[in-house]
C-alpha cells in the first residue's frame, strides 16, 4: 500500500480502496450532493480564515479540500488526508485539473501517520467516524494543530434520526436477518453512526487534548436518487441496506427481488418531481486544541 497503516485499520482501508471506492465513484453525484449540505453548514459556521493552514480529514475525492483552499487563498494551504490511495489519486488529479494550487493531498492513516502540521484548523465531513481507535486518531490530530486551533467536523446522529438509512435497513432485515461477516469480506470499521452519541464523542475529544466541545444539530433533506429506480440502486449498494445484501452473499442475491419490492414501498412516498429525498440529521461538532 505504500503507507504505514495501523493494524486495526487495515480492513477498513482495504474496504475504502476497493468495494467502497467503486461504489462511491458510481454514485458520486449523490454522495457528494447528499453530504454537501452538511459539510457546507460546517464551513459556514466555522469558515477558515485567509492565509491559514487547514487539515481536511478523510477528504475522499478532495472536493471539500478544494473549497477550503479557495477560502484560505493563495497565502494559505488546504491539506487533504485519506488512508485510501485511490481517493487521494483522484483528489490530486481533480485539484490539478481545476488549477487549485494551494490544495495538497497525503495518503496517511490519521490514527498513526505524520499529518505534516502545524494547522490552524482541522475540518472533517464524515471523515472521523471510521477509526478503530478514535482517541488515538484525535490525539494525532491534536498534535498536528496549533494551541487553540479549531476542530470542526460533521458526523451522523443516530441511525433512527436518519430514516432514509433506518427505515430502509429495517425493511431489509425483515427479509434477511443480519448476516455474519465472512473471513474474506471487508467492512469500513466502526461504521457511519459510531459518533452519534455526543457524550461519548465529548469524552473522546477531551481525552485527546481538546476542550470547549460543542454540538449543534443540523437537519437537511438529502437527495438519494433521481427517481425511485435510481434510489433503489443507491440504497442497495451503499449504506446499511447495501451492506446487509453484500454480506449475505448468495442469499442476498436470491432475496434481492423481494428486497427491491419492499424498499420500493419505503421510497415511493419520498419521491418528488426533482428526485427522491430523505430526511437526514447530523451533529456539527466543534472543539479547541487545549
Amino acid at each position: 500500500m505504500g503507507i504505514n497503516v495501523d493494524q486495526e485499520n487495515l480492513e477498513a482501508v482495504e474496504a475504502w480502496n476497493t468495494v467502497l471506492f467503486e461504489k462511491f465513484v458510481r454514485f458520486r453525484d449523490l454522495v457528494t450532493t447528499a453530504l454537501g449540505a452538511h459539510g457546507t453548514a460546517v464551513l459556514e459556521r466555522h469558515s477558515p480564515q485567509p492565509g491559514s493552514r487547514v487539515l481536511d480529514v478523510g477528504c475522499g475525492f478532495g472536493d471539500t479540500t478544494q473549497v477550503i483552499a479557495r477560502k484560505v487563498g493563495p497565502k494559505g494551504e488546504a491539506v487533504g488526508v485519506d488512508a485510501a490511495e485511490r481517493f487521494i489519486s483522484a483528489a490530486r488529479e481533480e485539484a490539478k485539473a481545476a488549477g487549485v494550487e494551494n490544495a495538497r493531498f497525503l495518503v496517511v492513516d490519521v490514527q498513526t501517520g505524520n499529518l505534516e502540521g502545524p494547522y490552524d484548523q482541522t475540518f472533517a465531513r464524515m471523515g472521523t467516524m471510521f477509526f478503530a481507535s478514535p482517541v488515538a486518531a484525535f490525539r494525532n490530530i491534536r498534535r498536528s494543530m496549533k494551541d487553540g486551533g479549531l476542530l470542526s467536523m460533521v458526523v451522523w446522529r443516530r441511525k433512527v434520526d436518519n430514516p432514509f438509512f433506518y427505515d430502509i435497513e429495517q425493511r431489509v432485515l425483515e427479509i434477511i436477518p443480519h448476516p455474519e461477516k465472512k473471513a474474506d469480506q471487508v467492512t469500513c470499521g466502526p461504521g457511519p453512526f459510531s459518533m452519534a452519541d455526543p457524550h461519548v464523542v465529548s469524552e473522546q475529544l477531551r481525552a485527546a487534548g481538546f476542550d470547549r466541545v460543542g454540538f449543534e444539530r443540523f437537519d437537511a433533506p438529502v437527495k438519494i436518487g433521481e427517481d425511485v429506480a435510481h434510489a433503489l440502486e443507491f440504497a442497495t449498494a451503499l449504506g446499511p441496506a447495501g451492506e446487509i445484501l453484500r454480506l449475505a452473499g448468495e442469499e442476498g442475491e436470491r432475496r434481492r427481488p423481494e428486497v427491491l419490492r419492499a424498499l420500493s414501498e419505503v421510497l415511493e412516498p419520498l419521491a418528488r418531481p426533482e428526485g427522491v429525498f430523505g430526511a437526514s440529521s447530523t451533529w456539527i461538532v466543534s472543539a479547541r486544541a487545549g
